[in-house]
């Protein structure tokens, strides 16, 4: 089979194409998909470069919750996978053949279903979804049969944006009716959160540039926020909110503007009925912020770090992506072949980007990629 493996850490240069893998055969509890397309995510970027230092923030590394490194080389990557069963391991019933699926990309370290405290995940640990075949447990490979979701759009609604979205909000106990800002809102995870919040009764407002205002309230957004405007970030926050304090946030972007999103939930606390909550799941701005102590335990600011979620939020939103509650937002698909192309071309997108990138495998470009390809 055609895929492409990651060799090592580095560039682009390490991400190899080939078409001479041998088709893996499905075990016990698990099915074979055929690859339609699996959204990029940058967290592809980032476990390629060693962008995951836990302990010296100089290592050239990634996460290793278990003790031992799961990311081994060659590794096929790619976590949020749509395709179709064409094989099934002992214990799987036949009827699952032919099922168009999205995987829930968690390798969780148990089966408990409300707490996953050693994240890792298919294209990371395990072989996934940049390859025409990929083997996956059938308990997480979902039917999502929806005629009208193209099988790119299904992918772009992946569980490594969304779960990480929704356990942002879970685990910060955001309710109906609280004000959420949102960092990073034009990606895959902040595109979530800008739905998820409207689906739970929360209201966002988001930071972005303005070019992206108008796509981002057609997906929810109070109020889009300009980033590149920060010296009076809180002033603008108040007259967007009419004066009330932004109850959560939900940060991708760290480095130096956390201090700044904190301030706007703390310059009024009589106004607030709840602790401030700030869920951490990304850090596009920067590894390290400088923080005040005495700012977080004196307003007693509850801090939460977010990294994948759990079987029971993934189903969730499953049934959410059947019903139509959630909309993809996909920003276009390359061929399998040119990955190395999708992967720059995110490092240095423009003003004009929003939502996911997605890989459709060069067998199947015609059918499932052509039509989303960049102008």
């Amino acid at each position: 089979m055609a895929a492409v493996q990651l060799v090592g850490h580095g560039g682009v240069d390490q991400l190899v194409y080939t078409e001479d893998l041998p088709v893996p055969q499905p075990g016990p509890g698990e099915v074979l998909v055929q690859v339609t397309a699996t959204a990029k995510n940058n967290t592809d970027r980032k476990a390629r470069e060693g962008l995951y230092p836990t302990r010296d923030k100089d290592e050239v590394a990634s996460f290793q919750m278990s003790g031992s490194p799961t990311l081994t080389f060659p590794r096929i990557q790619g976590a949020d996978i749509v395709g179709n069963v064409v094989a099934v391991g002992e214990g799987v019933s036949d009827s699952r053949l032919g099922e168009r699926g999205l995987l829930d990309f968690n390798l969780y370290p148990d089966a408990r279903r409300d707490i996953n405290l050693m994240p890792d995940y298919y294209g990371h640990g395990a072989d996934g979804g940049f390859a025409e075949y990929v083997v996956l447990p059938s308990d997480q490979f979902h039917a999502i049969p929806n005629p009208e979701l193209a099988d790119a759009e299904l992918a772009a609604m992946g569980m490594c944006s969304c779960q990480t979205a929704y356990h942002m909000l879970t685990v910060a106990n955001v309710t109906a009716g609280e004000r959420v800002l949102v960092t990073g809102a034009s990606g895959g995870v902040g595109t979530a959160l800008i739905q998820l919040c409207r689906i739970l009764g929360a209201i966002p407002y988001a930071l972005s540039t303005p070019d992206k205002a108008d796509a981002l309230k057609a997906l929810g957004a109070e109020a889009v926020l300009d980033r590149s405007a920060m010296d009076t970030f809180t002033e603008r926050v108040q007259a967007v909110t009419q004066g009330h304090p932004i109850d959560a946030v939900m940060d991708l972007v760290g480095g130096d503007m956390t201090d700044r999103f904190i301030d706007t939930m703390i310059f009024d606390m009589k106004q607030r009925a709840t602790y401030p909550r700030l869920s951490i799941a990304g850090a596009s701005g920067g590894n390290l912020s400088e923080i005040m102590w005495t700012r977080i335990y004196l307003y007693q600011v509850q801090v939460f770090g977010v990294s994948h979620g759990t079987r029971e939020e993934a189903e969730q939103l499953m049934a959410w992506i059947r019903n139509g509650a959630l909309k993809p937002v996909l920003h276009a698909a390359f061929p399998l072949s040119r990955l190395r192309e999708a992967e720059t071309y995110f490092v240095n997108r423009g003003s004009n980007y929003l939502g996911k990138i997605v890989i459709v495998p060069d067998s199947q470009w015609a059918e499932h990629g052509q039509r989303f390809a960049l102008g």
